[in-house]
Order: C-alpha cells, then sequence, then structure tokens
C-alpha cells in the first residue's frame, strides 16, 4: 500500500530526516548497517556501536520515526534493516558518500 503525502506532510518527512542524519552516531548505525547488508539485531549493532541499550533505542527510534530503517520484533529481539526506498528518494546518492 502507498501512501501519498500532501507537500506540508512531506516536509516534515525531510525534517525528520535530516535530523536523523545530523547525530554522528546514526551515521555510524547507517554506514554499519548498508556495510554487513542485511537485517540485523538492535544489540549486535549497538555493541559495535559501542552504545548502551537505552542510547540505541533512542537512535533506533529516531532512524524509524524517519523511515530511514524498518523495524521487526520476533520475541524479544528487534531487527532492523535500512530502508533504501527512503534513502533513493528523499536523500539519493546519500548512502554511496559512505
Amino acid at each position: 500500500m502507498i501512501i501519498e503525502l500532501n507537500e506540508q506532510q512531506t516536509d516534515e518527512l525531510r525534517v525528520k530526516i535530516f535530523k536523523a542524519l545530523s547525530d554522528p552516531i546514526r551515521i555510524q548505525i547507517i554506514r554499519y548497517m548498508r556495510r554487513m547488508d542485511k537485517e540485523l539485531t538492535c544489540g549486535d549493532i549497538s555493541k559495535v556501536i559501542e552504545m548502551s541499550k537505552s542510547a540505541g533505542s533512542y537512535h533506533f527510534k529516531v532512524l524509524r520515526e524517519a523511515g530511514l530503517i524498518t523495524t521487526r520484533k520476533i520475541a524479544r529481539e528487534k531487527y532492523v534493516s535500512l530502508n533504501y526506498d527512503t534513502f533513493k528518494k528523499y536523500v539519493n546518492n546519500f548512502l554511496d558518500s559512505l
């Protein structure tokens, strides 16, 4: 299902995207996810980036709300993957710069 956004909603999404991309930790998360090029657990990423569980939760939430990652939960584990569609539509070629 494709949801069309009006101009104001699109602008609000752009603000969320650029806010999410303005933090060095979130850039590290995105870079690592791109290098691994597969679905990863939040815990595994947090270990590699060396951040606490609460800090990880915050950063993953910001990335998810900006539409830059997708999350699915199985039991107690959360799996995340990059949402390439959002990158292609709003920040084309950004991933190539990492």
